[in-house]
């Protein structure tokens, strides 16, 4: 079965950085787009991040433009995201999904990973 599984999350101050990881099994990985999304507590899933299946298309929320990269490694089934400047209000669950094209909605991505959170100190 399709298993996204993130992982690099953790505890960092205003300011670092951290790469997140995902890596995935069951799926024909370099026909999906790839998307990233957080959720802070008592807050709706939001769009983070999107990829295309050759990397060669790529979108971001406003509010991280310019500080989170998203990159793939299709060779290793992984997609990652680098984030930098961090700021506290980027403290959530990071989760990534695959859909069949790159997406800013959460409704066009049909398979989620399990999530890893990222908490920024101030």
């Amino acid at each position: 079965q399709v298993q996204l599984v993130e992982s690099g999350g953790g505890l960092v101050q205003a300011g670092g950085s951290l790469r997140l990881s995902c890596a995935a099994s069951g799926l024909t990985f370099n026909t999906w787009a790839m998307g990233w999304f957080r959720q802070a507590p008592g807050k709706e899933r939001e769009f983070v991040g999107t990829i295309s299946w050759g990397g060669g298309i790529t979108d971001y929320a406003d509010s991280v433009k310019g500080r989170f990269t998203i990159s793939r490694d299709n060779a290793k089934n992984t997609v990652y995201l680098q984030m930098n400047s961090l700021k506290p209000e980027d403290t959530a669950v990071y989760y990534c999904a695959a859909g069949g094209h790159p997406a800013n909605s959460k409704n066009d991505y049909d398979y989620w990973g399990q999530g890893t959170q990222v908490t920024v100190s101030s």
